[in-house]
Protein backbone atom coordinates (compact mmCIF):
# COMPACT_ATOMS: atom_id res chain seq x y z
CA UNK A 1 0.00 0.00 0.00
CA UNK A 2 3.07 2.60 0.58
CA UNK A 3 4.04 2.23 -3.02
CA UNK A 4 0.55 3.77 -4.02
CA UNK A 5 -0.03 7.36 -4.81
CA UNK A 6 -1.32 9.18 -1.42
CA UNK A 7 -4.23 10.24 -3.71
CA UNK A 8 -4.78 6.42 -3.90
CA UNK A 9 -4.33 5.30 -0.53
CA UNK A 10 -6.61 8.26 0.90
CA UNK A 11 -9.75 7.34 -1.45
CA UNK A 12 -13.12 7.12 0.78
CA UNK A 13 -14.57 3.96 1.14
CA UNK A 14 -17.41 5.28 2.68
CA UNK A 15 -19.83 8.54 1.94
CA UNK A 16 -19.03 9.68 5.56
CA UNK A 17 -15.13 9.50 4.74
CA UNK A 18 -16.20 11.19 1.12
CA UNK A 19 -15.27 14.94 1.11
CA UNK A 20 -17.75 17.72 -0.49
CA UNK A 21 -20.20 17.76 -2.76
CA UNK A 22 -22.78 17.54 -0.05
CA UNK A 23 -25.42 19.23 -2.34
CA UNK A 24 -25.17 15.43 -4.09
CA UNK A 25 -24.48 12.89 -0.67
CA UNK A 26 -25.53 14.94 2.41
CA UNK A 27 -28.16 13.67 4.23
CA UNK A 28 -31.31 13.47 2.79
CA UNK A 29 -29.66 13.99 -0.83
CA UNK A 30 -30.16 12.00 -3.79
CA UNK A 31 -27.24 9.98 -4.21
CA UNK A 32 -27.23 9.33 -0.54
CA UNK A 33 -30.90 8.18 -0.81
CA UNK A 34 -29.89 5.69 -3.86
CA UNK A 35 -27.96 3.80 -1.62
CA UNK A 36 -30.15 3.71 1.72
CA UNK A 37 -33.26 2.61 -0.34
CA UNK A 38 -31.34 0.31 -2.68
CA UNK A 39 -32.50 1.73 -6.15
CA UNK A 40 -30.23 2.77 -8.84
CA UNK A 41 -30.82 4.43 -12.18
CA UNK A 42 -28.22 4.97 -14.82
CA UNK A 43 -26.61 8.57 -14.35
CA UNK A 44 -24.10 11.08 -15.73
CA UNK A 45 -21.31 12.75 -12.57
CA UNK A 46 -20.28 15.77 -14.69
CA UNK A 47 -17.62 18.22 -12.99
CA UNK A 48 -13.89 19.72 -13.15
CA UNK A 49 -10.87 16.95 -12.62
CA UNK A 50 -10.27 16.16 -9.02
CA UNK A 51 -13.42 16.50 -7.28
CA UNK A 52 -14.10 12.58 -6.50
CA UNK A 53 -16.57 11.51 -9.76
CA UNK A 54 -15.05 7.82 -9.81
CA UNK A 55 -14.60 7.83 -5.95
CA UNK A 56 -18.45 8.17 -5.43
CA UNK A 57 -19.36 5.49 -7.95
CA UNK A 58 -17.07 2.88 -6.43
CA UNK A 59 -18.46 3.77 -2.77
CA UNK A 60 -21.99 4.10 -5.00
CA UNK A 61 -21.28 0.30 -6.02
CA UNK A 62 -20.14 -0.85 -2.87
CA UNK A 63 -22.84 0.62 -0.90
CA UNK A 64 -25.24 -1.47 -2.93
CA UNK A 65 -22.94 -4.65 -2.90
CA UNK A 66 -23.47 -4.42 -6.93
CA UNK A 67 -21.07 -5.93 -9.09
CA UNK A 68 -18.71 -3.14 -10.48
CA UNK A 69 -17.23 -3.00 -14.43
CA UNK A 70 -15.04 -0.01 -15.12
CA UNK A 71 -14.23 1.27 -18.10
CA UNK A 72 -11.97 4.27 -19.26
CA UNK A 73 -12.84 5.99 -22.56
CA UNK A 74 -9.24 7.26 -23.24
CA UNK A 75 -8.17 2.64 -23.94
CA UNK A 76 -11.79 1.24 -24.80
CA UNK A 77 -13.11 0.77 -27.62
CA UNK A 78 -16.84 -0.97 -28.88
CA UNK A 79 -15.30 -4.27 -28.56
CA UNK A 80 -14.71 -3.84 -24.65
CA UNK A 81 -17.75 -2.37 -23.94
CA UNK A 82 -19.59 -5.41 -26.35
CA UNK A 83 -17.76 -7.73 -23.55
CA UNK A 84 -18.56 -5.98 -20.44
CA UNK A 85 -22.16 -6.13 -21.01
CA UNK A 86 -21.65 -9.77 -22.13
CA UNK A 87 -20.34 -10.37 -19.14
CA UNK A 88 -23.35 -8.21 -17.10
CA UNK A 89 -26.03 -10.55 -18.89
CA UNK A 90 -24.16 -13.89 -17.77
CA UNK A 91 -24.47 -12.25 -14.44
CA UNK A 92 -28.07 -11.97 -13.87
CA UNK A 93 -30.01 -14.04 -12.82
CA UNK A 94 -33.23 -13.91 -11.31
CA UNK A 95 -34.27 -10.81 -8.77
CA UNK A 96 -30.67 -9.84 -8.53
CA UNK A 97 -29.70 -6.11 -9.09
CA UNK A 98 -28.08 -4.67 -12.15
CA UNK A 99 -24.72 -4.86 -12.38
CA UNK A 100 -22.70 -1.38 -12.87
CA UNK A 101 -20.95 -0.11 -15.79
CA UNK A 102 -18.93 2.91 -14.73
CA UNK A 103 -17.17 4.78 -18.15
CA UNK A 104 -14.76 7.24 -16.59
CA UNK A 105 -14.16 10.76 -19.28
CA UNK A 106 -17.46 9.35 -21.11
CA UNK A 107 -17.19 12.39 -23.40
CA UNK A 108 -14.27 10.52 -25.17
CA UNK A 109 -16.96 7.64 -26.64
CA UNK A 110 -17.11 8.15 -29.94
CA UNK A 111 -21.58 7.94 -31.12
CA UNK A 112 -20.54 4.22 -32.31
CA UNK A 113 -19.10 3.80 -28.67
CA UNK A 114 -22.33 5.68 -27.00
CA UNK A 115 -24.80 3.97 -29.38
CA UNK A 116 -23.45 0.47 -28.42
CA UNK A 117 -24.83 1.07 -24.30
CA UNK A 118 -28.06 2.20 -25.70
CA UNK A 119 -29.50 -1.34 -25.51
CA UNK A 120 -27.81 -2.60 -22.48
CA UNK A 121 -29.01 0.62 -20.85
CA UNK A 122 -32.38 0.35 -22.25
CA UNK A 123 -33.28 -3.25 -21.02
CA UNK A 124 -31.64 -2.53 -18.02
CA UNK A 125 -28.69 -5.32 -18.80
CA UNK A 126 -26.37 -2.53 -16.39
CA UNK A 127 -26.88 0.36 -14.68
CA UNK A 128 -24.48 3.29 -16.38
CA UNK A 129 -22.66 5.71 -14.13
CA UNK A 130 -21.49 8.04 -16.75
CA UNK A 131 -18.21 10.48 -15.78
CA UNK A 132 -17.15 13.79 -17.53
CA UNK A 133 -15.39 16.44 -17.30
CA UNK A 134 -17.30 18.15 -19.84
CA UNK A 135 -20.47 19.41 -21.00
CA UNK A 136 -22.84 16.42 -21.32
CA UNK A 137 -25.29 18.17 -23.70
CA UNK A 138 -22.58 18.36 -26.03
CA UNK A 139 -20.74 15.30 -25.82
CA UNK A 140 -23.07 12.43 -25.27
CA UNK A 141 -25.62 11.46 -27.88
CA UNK A 142 -29.31 12.85 -27.03
CA UNK A 143 -30.87 8.80 -26.81
CA UNK A 144 -28.25 7.84 -23.77
CA UNK A 145 -28.36 11.25 -22.53
CA UNK A 146 -32.39 10.67 -22.41
CA UNK A 147 -31.97 7.65 -20.55
CA UNK A 148 -29.47 9.17 -17.61
CA UNK A 149 -29.83 11.97 -14.82
CA UNK A 150 -26.97 14.38 -15.09
CA UNK A 151 -25.93 15.59 -11.40
CA UNK A 152 -22.97 18.25 -11.36
CA UNK A 153 -20.27 18.14 -8.73
CA UNK A 154 -18.51 21.56 -8.27
CA UNK A 155 -14.57 22.17 -7.62
CA UNK A 156 -13.58 21.50 -4.11
CA UNK A 157 -14.15 24.21 -1.62
CA UNK A 158 -11.05 25.66 0.31
CA UNK A 159 -12.88 24.10 3.90
CA UNK A 160 -12.87 20.92 2.17
CA UNK A 161 -9.63 21.14 1.10
CA UNK A 162 -8.24 22.01 4.05
CA UNK A 163 -9.96 19.49 6.07
CA UNK A 164 -8.51 16.80 3.06
CA UNK A 165 -5.05 18.32 4.18
CA UNK A 166 -5.84 17.42 7.99
CA UNK A 167 -6.69 13.80 7.13
CA UNK A 168 -3.85 13.42 4.88
CA UNK A 169 -1.29 14.92 7.46
CA UNK A 170 -3.24 12.80 10.41
CA UNK A 171 -4.23 9.18 8.96
CA UNK A 172 -2.04 7.99 6.08
CA UNK A 173 -0.37 5.32 6.76
CA UNK A 174 3.14 7.05 5.44
CA UNK A 175 2.51 10.63 6.40
CA UNK A 176 1.62 10.20 10.16
CA UNK A 177 4.62 8.47 10.90
CA UNK A 178 6.52 11.54 9.94
CA UNK A 179 6.70 14.87 12.24
CA UNK A 180 4.80 17.38 9.92
CA UNK A 181 4.03 20.70 10.93
CA UNK A 182 1.53 22.42 8.19
CA UNK A 183 2.35 25.98 8.61
CA UNK A 184 0.35 27.31 5.60
CA UNK A 185 -2.17 26.18 3.37
CA UNK A 186 -2.56 28.81 0.98
CA UNK A 187 0.00 27.65 -2.09
CA UNK A 188 -1.05 24.30 -1.45
CA UNK A 189 -4.75 25.23 -2.21
CA UNK A 190 -4.15 27.75 -4.72
CA UNK A 191 -1.88 25.37 -6.53
CA UNK A 192 -4.16 22.78 -6.57
CA UNK A 193 -6.90 24.73 -8.68
CA UNK A 194 -9.71 22.75 -6.44
CA UNK A 195 -8.71 19.50 -7.76
CA UNK A 196 -8.41 17.01 -4.68
CA UNK A 197 -5.99 14.71 -6.50
CA UNK A 198 -4.02 17.54 -7.37
CA UNK A 199 -4.15 18.53 -3.97
CA UNK A 200 -2.33 15.48 -2.63
CA UNK A 201 0.04 14.89 -5.21
CA UNK A 202 1.49 18.16 -4.09
CA UNK A 203 1.60 17.71 -1.03
CA UNK A 204 3.21 14.40 -1.35
CA UNK A 205 5.85 15.68 -3.33
CA UNK A 206 6.82 18.86 -1.10
CA UNK A 207 6.78 16.13 1.69
CA UNK A 208 8.98 13.65 0.05
CA UNK A 209 11.20 16.38 -1.28
CA UNK A 210 12.09 17.65 2.31
CA UNK A 211 14.50 15.39 4.35
CA UNK A 212 15.19 16.02 8.18
CA UNK A 213 13.53 15.39 11.12
CA UNK A 214 10.61 17.64 10.86
CA UNK A 215 9.08 18.53 7.72
CA UNK A 216 7.73 22.21 7.65
CA UNK A 217 5.38 23.37 4.87
CA UNK A 218 4.25 26.55 4.18
CA UNK A 219 3.82 28.55 1.13
CA UNK A 220 7.24 29.44 -0.06
CA UNK A 221 8.64 25.49 0.43
CA UNK A 222 5.50 24.74 -2.32
CA UNK A 223 6.55 27.51 -4.37
CA UNK A 224 9.62 26.54 -4.43
CA UNK A 225 8.76 22.77 -5.15
CA UNK A 226 6.65 23.85 -7.85
CA UNK A 227 8.62 26.75 -9.07
CA UNK A 228 5.68 27.65 -11.46
CA UNK A 229 1.82 28.01 -10.98
CA UNK A 230 0.12 24.86 -13.04
CA UNK A 231 -2.69 26.88 -14.31
CA UNK A 232 -6.14 25.20 -14.30
CA UNK A 233 -6.96 26.23 -18.11
CA UNK A 234 -7.63 23.48 -20.90
CA UNK A 235 -7.86 25.31 -23.81
CA UNK A 236 -9.52 22.00 -25.10
CA UNK A 237 -12.08 21.49 -22.95
CA UNK A 238 -14.88 23.31 -21.42
CA UNK A 239 -13.05 25.85 -19.42
CA UNK A 240 -11.89 27.22 -22.99
CA UNK A 241 -15.43 28.33 -23.51
CA UNK A 242 -16.55 29.17 -19.87
CA UNK A 243 -13.54 31.06 -19.65
CA UNK A 244 -13.80 32.97 -22.91
CA UNK A 245 -17.43 33.58 -22.15
CA UNK A 246 -16.60 35.28 -19.14
CA UNK A 247 -14.34 37.98 -20.87
CA UNK A 248 -17.18 38.34 -22.89
CA UNK A 249 -19.63 38.90 -20.37
CA UNK A 250 -17.33 41.73 -18.23
CA UNK A 251 -16.74 43.13 -21.98
CA UNK A 252 -20.31 43.30 -22.46
CA UNK A 253 -20.95 44.56 -18.69
CA UNK A 254 -18.06 47.52 -19.25
CA UNK A 255 -15.66 45.75 -16.61
CA UNK A 256 -12.12 46.35 -18.15
CA UNK A 257 -10.56 44.83 -15.33
CA UNK A 258 -12.37 41.41 -14.97
CA UNK A 259 -12.10 41.57 -19.00
CA UNK A 260 -8.17 41.80 -18.65
CA UNK A 261 -8.55 39.19 -15.97
CA UNK A 262 -10.12 36.53 -18.01
CA UNK A 263 -7.95 37.60 -21.02
CA UNK A 264 -4.94 36.78 -18.69
CA UNK A 265 -6.52 33.84 -17.73
CA UNK A 266 -6.48 32.41 -21.37
CA UNK A 267 -3.32 33.80 -22.43
CA UNK A 268 -1.54 32.51 -19.48
CA UNK A 269 -2.86 29.26 -20.07
CA UNK A 270 -1.35 28.82 -23.71
CA UNK A 271 -4.70 29.77 -25.34
CA UNK A 272 -4.03 30.71 -29.32
CA UNK A 273 -4.27 35.00 -29.10
CA UNK A 274 -6.21 34.53 -32.76
CA UNK A 275 -8.92 32.95 -30.95
CA UNK A 276 -9.33 35.67 -28.61
CA UNK A 277 -9.21 38.15 -31.03
CA UNK A 278 -11.52 36.58 -33.06
CA UNK A 279 -14.10 36.75 -30.14
CA UNK A 280 -12.84 40.48 -29.93
CA UNK A 281 -14.13 41.19 -33.04
CA UNK A 282 -17.78 39.28 -32.22
CA UNK A 283 -18.11 41.67 -29.46
CA UNK A 284 -17.37 44.99 -30.93
CA UNK A 285 -20.12 44.10 -33.51
CA UNK A 286 -22.66 42.32 -31.28
CA UNK A 287 -22.15 44.33 -27.88
CA UNK A 288 -20.57 47.78 -29.09
CA UNK A 289 -22.08 48.21 -32.49
CA UNK A 290 -23.30 51.49 -33.71
CA UNK A 291 -22.72 52.91 -30.18
CA UNK A 292 -19.15 53.10 -31.27
CA UNK A 293 -18.73 52.07 -34.90
CA UNK A 294 -14.90 52.09 -34.25
CA UNK A 295 -14.70 49.54 -32.25
CA UNK A 296 -15.32 47.26 -35.03
CA UNK A 297 -12.21 49.15 -36.73
CA UNK A 298 -9.94 48.97 -34.02
CA UNK A 299 -11.01 44.90 -33.14
CA UNK A 300 -10.02 44.31 -36.68
CA UNK A 301 -6.55 46.09 -36.82
CA UNK A 302 -5.67 44.22 -33.60
CA UNK A 303 -6.71 40.75 -35.04
CA UNK A 304 -4.75 41.68 -37.80
CA UNK A 305 -1.48 42.98 -35.77
CA UNK A 306 -1.25 39.61 -33.57
CA UNK A 307 -0.59 38.21 -36.82
CA UNK A 308 2.03 40.39 -37.39
CA UNK A 309 3.90 40.03 -34.36
CA UNK A 310 2.79 37.20 -32.18
CA UNK A 311 3.47 36.63 -28.56
CA UNK A 312 4.21 37.47 -26.95
CA UNK A 313 4.36 40.68 -27.66
CA UNK A 314 0.43 40.76 -29.31
CA UNK A 315 -0.79 40.69 -25.41
CA UNK A 316 -0.50 44.25 -25.86
CA UNK A 317 -2.82 44.98 -28.33
CA UNK A 318 -5.33 42.65 -26.91
CA UNK A 319 -5.18 44.52 -23.92
CA UNK A 320 -5.59 47.78 -25.74
CA UNK A 321 -8.47 46.23 -27.50
CA UNK A 322 -10.49 44.66 -24.73
CA UNK A 323 -9.83 48.20 -22.52
CA UNK A 324 -11.27 49.68 -25.74
CA UNK A 325 -14.06 48.13 -26.15
CA UNK A 326 -15.14 47.33 -21.96
CA UNK A 327 -14.98 51.46 -21.69
CA UNK A 328 -16.82 51.96 -25.16
CA UNK A 329 -20.67 52.86 -25.17
CA UNK A 330 -22.85 49.69 -25.65
CA UNK A 331 -25.27 48.85 -28.12
CA UNK A 332 -27.03 45.61 -29.63
CA UNK A 333 -29.14 47.52 -32.12
CA UNK A 334 -27.52 45.49 -34.98
CA UNK A 335 -27.38 42.20 -33.50
CA UNK A 336 -31.34 42.72 -32.53
CA UNK A 337 -32.11 44.42 -36.35
CA UNK A 338 -30.82 40.99 -38.31
CA UNK A 339 -32.60 38.79 -35.66
CA UNK A 340 -35.86 40.55 -36.86
CA UNK A 341 -35.03 40.35 -40.08
CA UNK A 342 -34.03 36.89 -40.29
CA UNK A 343 -37.24 35.71 -38.22
CA UNK A 344 -39.78 37.89 -40.82
CA UNK A 345 -38.10 35.84 -43.40
CA UNK A 346 -38.59 32.51 -41.74
CA UNK A 347 -42.27 33.57 -41.09
CA UNK A 348 -43.33 34.49 -44.53
CA UNK A 349 -40.98 32.82 -47.02
CA UNK A 350 -39.48 34.08 -50.34
CA UNK A 351 -41.54 36.91 -51.26
CA UNK A 352 -41.57 38.56 -53.91
CA UNK A 353 -39.36 41.43 -54.83
CA UNK A 354 -41.32 44.91 -55.49
CA UNK A 355 -40.71 44.84 -59.25
CA UNK A 356 -39.76 48.25 -59.36
CA UNK A 357 -36.39 47.01 -57.61
CA UNK A 358 -35.78 44.41 -59.74
CA UNK A 359 -33.15 44.44 -62.69
CA UNK A 360 -33.92 44.73 -66.09
CA UNK A 361 -31.41 43.29 -68.31
CA UNK A 362 -33.17 42.06 -71.12
CA UNK A 363 -36.12 43.33 -73.23
CA UNK A 364 -38.62 40.84 -71.92
CA UNK A 365 -38.04 42.39 -68.74
CA UNK A 366 -38.66 45.54 -69.56
CA UNK A 367 -41.52 44.71 -71.28
CA UNK A 368 -43.14 42.72 -67.54
CA UNK A 369 -42.21 46.47 -65.96
CA UNK A 370 -39.68 45.39 -63.92
CA UNK A 371 -37.57 48.28 -62.74
CA UNK A 372 -40.59 50.15 -63.90
CA UNK A 373 -40.86 53.33 -61.49
CA UNK A 374 -38.08 53.20 -59.62
CA UNK A 375 -36.85 56.76 -57.93
CA UNK A 376 -33.22 57.08 -58.03
CA UNK A 377 -32.40 59.21 -54.76
CA UNK A 378 -29.69 61.29 -56.09
CA UNK A 379 -31.79 63.19 -58.02
CA UNK A 380 -33.92 64.13 -55.10
CA UNK A 381 -33.14 66.76 -52.58
CA UNK A 382 -31.26 65.30 -49.87
CA UNK A 383 -30.59 62.64 -52.16
CA UNK A 384 -33.50 60.97 -50.79
CA UNK A 385 -37.08 59.95 -51.54
CA UNK A 386 -39.84 58.52 -49.23
CA UNK A 387 -40.78 55.05 -51.22
CA UNK A 388 -41.74 51.40 -50.18
CA UNK A 389 -39.02 49.22 -50.78
CA UNK A 390 -39.91 46.28 -48.73
CA UNK A 391 -42.27 43.10 -49.82
CA UNK A 392 -46.33 44.40 -50.29
CA UNK A 393 -46.71 42.08 -46.89
CA UNK A 394 -43.67 43.27 -44.62
CA UNK A 395 -44.21 47.11 -45.72
CA UNK A 396 -43.78 49.47 -42.75
CA UNK A 397 -41.67 46.91 -40.72
CA UNK A 398 -39.08 48.33 -38.49
CA UNK A 399 -36.54 45.50 -37.49
CA UNK A 400 -33.87 48.41 -36.73
CA UNK A 401 -34.27 50.34 -33.52
CA UNK A 402 -32.09 52.67 -32.29
CA UNK A 403 -30.92 52.91 -29.17
CA UNK A 404 -30.25 55.63 -26.45
CA UNK A 405 -26.47 56.49 -26.82
CA UNK A 406 -24.92 59.35 -28.73
CA UNK A 407 -24.18 57.79 -32.08
CA UNK A 408 -27.71 56.04 -32.26
CA UNK A 409 -29.96 59.47 -31.08
CA UNK A 410 -28.06 61.07 -34.39
CA UNK A 411 -29.16 58.07 -36.34
CA UNK A 412 -32.68 58.11 -34.66
CA UNK A 413 -33.18 61.92 -35.62
CA UNK A 414 -32.02 61.45 -39.39
CA UNK A 415 -34.59 58.21 -39.71
CA UNK A 416 -37.52 60.41 -38.40
CA UNK A 417 -36.23 62.87 -40.82
CA UNK A 418 -36.77 60.55 -43.71
CA UNK A 419 -39.36 58.30 -42.62
CA UNK A 420 -42.99 58.66 -41.41
CA UNK A 421 -42.66 54.91 -40.06
CA UNK A 422 -39.96 55.91 -37.33
CA UNK A 423 -42.25 59.30 -36.53
CA UNK A 424 -44.46 56.89 -35.04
Amino acid sequence: MENQPLAERLRPRTLDDYIGQQHLVGKGKVLRKMIESGTLSSFILWGPPGVGKTTLAMIIAAGLNRPFHALSAVNSGVKDVREVIQKAESQRFFNTPNPILFIDEIHRFSKAQQDSLLAAVEKGTVTLIGATTENPSFEVISPLLSRCQVYVLKAQEKADLEALIDRAVAQDVCLKEKNITIREKDALISFSGGDARKLLNILELVVNAQTGDEIIIDNDTVRKELQENPLMYDKDGEQHYDIVSAMIKSIRGSDPDAALYYMARMLEGGEDPKFIARRLLISASEDIGLANPNAMLLANACFDTIHKIGMPEARIPLSECVIYLATSPKSNSAYLAIDNAIAAVKRTGNLPVPLNLRNAPTKLMKELNYGKGYQYPHNYPGHFVETEYLPEELKQSLFYQPQDNPAELKIAERLRNWWKKYRK
